[in-house]
């Protein structure tokens, strides 16, 4: 029997077939891209929970592009082609309302898998909030708060949760974007009459005591010598010292410092701390006897 007498059979199923035929590449196609696209971001990704994260959104855009596809097929058999559009665009609009912010939540996700304006174990302030990069889940940002119940830059054993979609709302400062080091400073108020020469030496030596064993780590392009700057105030002069630090040990570091510093200021005789305090002098003439 001869292929061509089948057409005949066929032509009143000319349109479903077809429809199925569509149906079929077009399903073909979104599986080669979404197959590509998740090759693409599992590269980019480095923990397993983060590579399961991954999975699990192309997971939710299959089922998702499942359901689109069966209700076009239903829509087509039963109705027009004119309805499927105009059905479409009342779910597309339901969706939207319904699902603004988680669908802005898996926008910013990709945007933070590929662009990375931080990494896992980034140590980062967003909405006023510091702590460092604990995981980066398909809505949610996991911190390691930093401070908050304390006055410095350590871990206050708190967990932060904090929806994706909130870098389309806050500014980000990545403290590790370029690398592990930044900038830290030391202040010492000493009197007017101190040595101001010695002081700073004393404080640029104590830098560099206890930064030695941590500048062998330090990539060349960072500065390992420390520079001071003053300030007169009522009291006396801050003499402040500038130095760079490992993000991760900036507070351990700086009170090594402080330590060493107030250690060698008691070792001298012209170098005294200053401190708000009023002094009364009277003439020689005046004083009581």
């Amino acid at each position: 029997m001869n292929w061509t007498e089948f057409i005949p059979i066929l032509e009143p199923y000319k349109e479903i077939i077809e429809l199925i035929l569509g149906v079929i590449v077009i399903f073909l196609v979104f599986s080669i891209i979404i197959r590509i696209l998740k090759k693409q971001l599992l590269k980019k990704v480095k923990r397993k929970k983060q590579a399961s994260t991954v999975i699990a959104f192309f997971g939710l855009i299959k089922f998702i592009f499942v359901i689109l596809i069966f209700i076009i097929i239903v829509i087509a058999y039963y109705g027009s082609w004119g309805d499927i559009g105009f059905i479409a665009g009342l779910l597309t609009i339901a969706l939207g309302m319904a699902l603004q912010k988680p669908i802005s939540s898996i926008f910013a996700w990709l945007i933070i898998i590929t662009r990375k304006p931080f990494n896992i174990g980034d140590r980062i302030v967003i909405s006023n909030i510091k702590g460092d990069v604990a995981d980066i889940s398909l809505t949610h940002i996991f911190l390691d708060e930093i401070g908050g119940t304390i006055d410095g830059e350590e871990k206050s054993n708190r967990s932060v949760i904090l929806p994706t979609s909130i870098i389309f709302e806050q500014e980000v400062i990545n403290y590790n974007e370029k690398d592990e080091y930044i900038l830290d400073e030391v202040t010492v108020a000493i009197t007017y009459e101190s040595n101001l020469e010695k002081a700073e030496k004393i404080m640029n030596q104590a830098v560099g005591k206890i930064m030695v064993p941590y500048w062998q780590t330090f990539q060349k392009r960072i500065p390992l010598e420390s520079h001071t700057r003053l300030k007169c105030k009522d009291s006396g002069i801050d003499v402040t010292v500038r130095y760079y630090t490992l993000v991760s040990k900036r507070n351990a570091i700086a009170t090594d410092i402080i330590r060493e510093i107030l250690n060698q200021i008691g070792k001298t005789n012209d170098v005294d701390i200053a401190y708000p305090h009023t002094q009364v002098l009277m003439p020689e003439n005046k004083r009581v006897k």
